[in-house]
């Protein structure tokens, strides 16, 4: 798959495909039926599937307080619509100038002009350039006028429901992770590079695996019996926190903290997955670190025993 990072480094050789634009946080079923419809358009007219992406999202830049959490952080994102077989990916900065684009502009300078798209799908609430002027109504007159397809996506349900990252978010913060697979299409997963820590849980007998989030809300809190990839040929089993560690620092970032048993090796700059089974509790201060860490004996023996 390649990645094109803004729209100057658009070629020549990139004029020609058939595209779709979104967020795309999580790459859930809905996404990935997107993805399928595009790369059988894209077959038809013998061109590449193009997504095009925002990055930060536009609530993050608009809103940062108010953005929700992210289900994907950018390099998951990527990762997750190779693997739908995308061929390329435009990945625009959301800043202060494409923010004030006139909607016609960015219809015929990105396109038009640098993408020279034939299909492009898009949902029917997709609102776009200065003061959210332009409309999926807006596309299709222009698309008539400029020779380009206009399509909405399909709606994907589960039980009944539309899948949505936002009702994924609300599965993950309830911790009903089946309804979060269901949708999703696999288990729910946060992938990072392992850091070095300030080593504390060393000293108690429960060293962690210290990974950064790189988003601004975690869409988890709390403790977790887990699942970690990348260290093996198997999965590794452990307990996890995510939060600010109210008692030990209060870090304001939140950070992935993964205990797993009986494992003892040095593992840093690892890039690992750690795929959430259960939702053991909330975070919470401690009166003591003594208090914190019988927490933590438990914890670890809770989920040991939902991970038997």
């Amino acid at each position: 798959m390649q990645l094109i990072r803004g729209q100057h480094n658009l070629r020549p050789s990139h004029r020609g495909c058939v595209a779709t634009i979104g967020n795309f946080d999580g790459v859930h079923l809905g996404h990935q039926g997107v993805f399928r419809a595009l790369r059988e358009k894209a077959r038809e007219h013998a061109l590449p599937a193009t997504v095009i992406l925002f990055e930060p999202q536009p609530m993050e830049f608009f809103r940062p307080d108010r953005a929700p959490a992210r289900l994907t952080r950018l390099r998951e994102k990527l990762i997750h619509i190779r693997a739908c077989g995308i061929d390329r990916v435009l990945l625009l900065e959301f800043n202060r100038q494409l923010a004030n684009q006139d909607a016609g502009d960015f219809i015929q300078q990105v396109l038009v002009e640098g993408l020279d798209i034939h299909h492009l799908y898009v949902g029917d609430d997709f609102r776009f350039g200065r003061e959210r002027q332009g409309d999926y109504a807006l596309l299709e007159r222009r698309g008539r006028e400029l020779g380009f397809a206009v399509q909405s996506m399909d709606t994907v349900c589960h039980e009944d429901c539309r899948i949505s990252s936002t009702r994924i978010r609300q599965a993950l913060e309830a911790g009903d992770f089946a309804t979060a697979e269901a949708c999703l299409g696999r288990a729910y997963q946060i992938c990072g590079r392992v850091a070095h820590g300030n080593k504390r849980g060393r000293t108690i007998g429960f060293p962690t695996l210290n990974i950064n989030l790189h988003r601004r809300v975690s869409p988890l809190t709390g403790v977790f019996a887990v699942r970690v990839q990348g260290l093996g040929e198997q999965d590794l089993p452990g307990v996890a926190n995510i939060g600010t560690r109210p008692t030990v620092d209060g870090e304001g970032r939140p950070l992935l903290e993964v205990h797993l048993f009986d494992f003892d090796e040095q593992v840093y700059g690892r890039q690992v997955g750690v795929t959430f089974v259960s939702r053991i509790r909330e975070e919470r201060k401690f009166p003591s670190f003594d208090d914190l860490k019988r927490q933590i004996a438990k914890d670890a023996a809770d989920a040991r025993r939902i991970l038997a």
